[in-house]
């Protein structure tokens, strides 16, 4: 996903958020950044397939008027 992202990057971010927040925050922290990106995702899918949707019913309608 991040692939100029790694493990001493990663530990780095770690460190900051458990400084910034302490250690009772970050699991909550942690369950709404997974929730967001879950919705995000399900939003992405449902939004591809729309679209996928939308193109083949115009290549319907493209071959229908071609006859």
């Amino acid at each position: 996903m991040f692939p100029s992202i790694g493990i001493p990057e990663l530990i780095l971010i770690l460190v900051i958020a458990l400084v910034i927040f302490g250690p009772g925050k970050l699991p909550e922290i942690g369950k709404a950044v997974g929730k967001s990106i879950r919705e995000f995702r399900s939003a992405s899918n449902e939004n591809d397939t729309k679209t996928i949707e939308a193109k083949n019913e115009a290549k319907k309608d493209d071959e229908t008027a071609k006859k």
